[in-house]
């Protein structure tokens, strides 16, 4: 009870001594002052690894390897007698992984 008492004094004080202080330019020269919001050569060098990593991904055999990497463990699932998985369930875990790589990538860049 006390605390609410206390934020109206406080909200009645600071109302009642509210001074405008003139700006006089100094937020336009901060602004002018602070760096660039975009980096364009940061931008540049970006594009360029992520398409150089790419080309070396699918150029070394990484979506052999993927591909190959994802078949033999529902190979593995079935083979072990985990064929009463729910197929629902296997594509929600999919499409949820999915959507976790996707926003650290995007994080990323």
């Amino acid at each position: 009870m006390t605390e609410i008492d206390n934020d109206k004094l406080l909200r009645d004080f600071f109302a009642e001594n509210k001074q405008e202080i003139a700006d006089n330019g100094f937020s336009r020269r901060v602004m002018h002052h602070l760096p660039g919001r975009s980096n364009y050569l940061a931008r540049i060098w970006s594009a360029f690894v992520m398409t150089v990593a790419a080309v070396l991904f699918v150029w070394l055999g990484g979506l052999e390897a993927a591909w190959g990497t994802i078949r033999e463990v529902f190979i593995g699932m079935i083979n072990h007698g985990t064929t009463s998985l729910d197929p629902k369930s296997i594509i929600i875990a999919a499409a949820v992984l999915l959507f976790m790589a996707t926003r650290k990538v995007a994080s990323m860049a």
